[in-house]
């Protein structure tokens, strides 16, 4: 399989969302006024934790963040904590929210936890959670340090055929989006997958620091991870992943138009506890709903160039189950999976 399915979404499903969120409504209304008022502030969310699974710096903590900061700029809440719990390409915080007692709870997750879970052999599972959004989707963006010889993404996939392990890849954790892009042009170029020197880390930051650091050859992240540096003129864009040039970075060409046959973009979303009953859900996914819906989101969202890929409840678990079967295929297929 070179390369991943673009992401899709049914059309209309804000509209339905908002609809579903209209009927939990009217449900909870009750007959009287008094009912309903208990049933609404019973099911009001005031106070809300989200759980970040990486260290400071990334793309998770980026979306975490931004989405505290829109929650209770928009009165949404009353107030928010974020918690960064790194480590082991998500899995840490995996097996946080396994045991976390309050309902009110989000993790941000996304493609990188899909494969770590499968590498790192979890034994806290997605599927044991609850699905509640899928939020956003971005190409990645494979750099170097400014003073590099590539030129090209052609220049450093020769290097690491002639050179093997000589070369070094920086990303996120083992099993994520990251390492598998580099996999992929690694097969795609048809070299070993043990020719692949792939360094991870826990957060952006550290990846980052590495090739400012010129202590790798090459790094690869989400665009928005590296675009200030490439505008700044500390890093080089050799490619990006998605269809066609990225926002942030227009002049930088596609893998495909470069030879490359691979389109992958990584996306994000938030789950809940597994163990929160359907009405805990609901509020859950009203509240990540209304916010979608805001005008703050969407600027949040052209700011960082990240794509509106929004699906709730069960399209978004559907389009899971889908997406931990596509990845296991992948990560077997380059090598990273017996």
């Amino acid at each position: 399989m070179e390369s991943r399915r673009t992401l899709t979404r049914p059309l209309g499903l804000a509209a339905a969302a908002a609809t579903a969120a209209l009927v939990l409504s009217s449900c909870s209304a009750g007959t009287g006024t008094d009912a309903g008022a208990t049933a609404g502030e019973d099911a009001a969310i005031e106070d809300l934790k989200i759980i970040v699974p990486a260290d400071p710096g990334g793309g998770w903590d980026q979306t975490g963040r931004a989405l505290a900061n829109d929650l209770e700029q928009n009165d949404l809440i009353s107030s928010s904590q974020v918690v960064n719990v790194g480590g082991a390409g998500g899995t840490n915080g995996l097996a946080s929210l396994a045991t976390e007692q309050d309902p009110n709870t989000l993790m941000v997750m996304g493609y990188v936890m899909v494969g770590a879970v499968e590498t790192n052999d979890s034994p806290n599972r997605i599927e044991d959670t609850t699905p509640i959004a899928l939020l956003t989707e971005e190409p990645l963006v494979v750099v170097v340090p400014a003073e590099s010889e590539y030129q090209d993404i052609n220049d450093l996939v020769e290097d690491i055929e002639a050179n093997g392990q000589d070369v070094s890849i920086t990303g996120g954790s083992a099993g994520g989006v990251d390492h598998i892009l580099a996999g992929m042009m690694l097969k795609n170029a048809g070299i070993s997958a043990d020719n692949l020197n792939y360094i991870p880390y826990s957060g952006g930051g550290e990846s980052l620091a590495a090739l400012l650091g010129n202590k790798v050859s090459a790094g690869i992240s989400g665009v928005g991870e590296y675009a200030e540096q490439v505008k700044a003129g500390e890093l080089r864009a050799l490619a990006v992943s998605g269809a066609e040039a990225a926002p942030q970075i227009p002049d930088t060409p596609t893998l495909t138009e470069q030879g490359v046959d691979i389109e992958l973009t990584n996306w994000r979303g938030v789950v809940a506890p597994g163990s929160i009953d359907e009405a805990q859900a609901e509020a859950l996914t009203e509240l990540v709903t209304d916010l979608q819906e805001t005008e703050m989101w969407q600027e949040t969202l052209e700011t960082n160039a990240w794509a509106d890929a929004f699906l709730a409840g069960d399209e978004f678990e559907s389009f899971l189950t889908e997406d931990i079967e596509n990845v296991n295929a992948i990560l077997t297929e380059i090598g990273l999976l017996d």
